[in-house]
């Protein structure tokens, strides 16, 4: 019997599979299933019979809190792992530090002369189940194109709300069911330190609404009782699913001269995921500006589809509203 190992770089994921298993398996056998990516910056080769890297677009280069270990959490897998399967979606790289893709992993794959083999998934079981709401959205953010102008025949409830007060009651309502509804949020309000663990402190702002991002102890925000009064952010959902989501789209993403334009000015000062930015802008603004655009579309394409069965959306700029609205028909 090989040993199997679950790995990711975000942690939200591990914390949610790790408590649903803990009721039925011994606490620390349950412990050792599931690792950080940067776990093996010293693992003996073929240490581990398997190590399944989910959201392996996630992973970074090096390891530990100030990023000083190891060479390659790409490569420091296949080294510990007899077979490595990596699960691979490059349109859901959201930070600057993410370096996964299939030509990186086909690199250490073959320095580590390992056996390469390939397999597409070619349907998901998200969103209902519906690809055409997916090839929708990367239309409508204009990630990629897709002639999938609008979402008639698709089941799949989208709704783009005029206060974030009405998707906030939309999203109360659906979370009665199961507890399977959550509110997440562009990551454009700060996370103060001194105030993560206050339910009273209120993040995010937009006129009289007001809400905490999620709080930083008790139970993970995927599965608390109370976490629905919360918004989560691309971190605390990436890798998870919810039965419904109401999505807050901040200032770091606007409609413009007929375009969807992005802004990482906008972005919280907390916010590592585009740390460097500006160091890349002074050396080359251009590449900079599509670097940031492509981080900033992928988290919103990645937030709006945590919901399986329906989003509901309220956007700060009034214009992408309206635009969102004309795709959809939504009077």
């Amino acid at each position: 019997m090989q040993f199997v190992q679950y790995v990711s770089k975000n942690a939200a994921p591990r914390t949610v599979y790790q408590f649903k298993l803990k009721g039925h398996m011994r606490k620390n056998s349950v412990d050792n299933l599931f690792k950080g990516s940067g776990s093996y910056t010293e693992a003996p080769r073929n240490s581990v019979g398997t190590i399944l890297a989910d959201e392996a677009h996630r992973l970074n280069e090096k390891s530990g809190m100030f990023q000083n270990m190891g060479e390659n959490q790409i490569k420091e897998i296949i080294h510990a792992a007899a077979c490595s399967v990596f699960f691979i979606d490059e349109s859901q790289r959201v930070t600057l530090s993410d370096i996964g893709s299939v030509a990186e992993i086909e690199k250490w794959a073959a320095l580590e002369k390992s056996e390469i083999i390939k397999i597409q998934l070619v349907s998901q079981f998200r969103c209902n189940g519906s690809d055409g709401y997916l090839a929708w959205l990367d239309q409508a953010l204009e990630i990629r194109e897709t002639a999938n102008y609008d979402l008639d025949g698709i089941d799949y409830d989208i709704r783009i709300c005029d206060t974030p007060a009405e998707m906030e009651a939309i999203v109360l309502e659906k979370n009665c069911a199961r507890n399977r509804a959550r509110i997440l949020a562009g990551y454009c309000w700060n996370w103060p330190k001194d105030t993560r663990n206050n339910t009273n402190f209120h993040d995010i702002k937009i006129g009289d609404y007001s809400i905490s991002w999620n709080l930083n102890g008790g139970d993970a925000f995927a599965i608390s009782e109370e976490s629905v009064h919360e918004a989560g952010c691309i971190h605390t959902s990436q890798g998870l699913e919810f039965d419904y989501t109401g999505v807050i789209i901040g200032d770091d993403m606007r409609f413009e001269n007929g375009k969807v334009i992005t802004d990482y000015t906008k972005r919280a000062k907390t916010d590592n995921s585009l740390k460097g930015i500006k160091t890349l802008a002074k050396k080359d603004k251009e590449k900079a500006d599509q670097v940031a655009d492509e981080i900033i579309k992928n988290t919103y394409r990645t937030l709006m589809t945590r919901g399986m069965k329906g989003c509901y959306v309220y956007c700060t700029d009034v214009a992408l509203a309206q635009y969102f609205k004309k795709l959809l028909k939504q009077k």
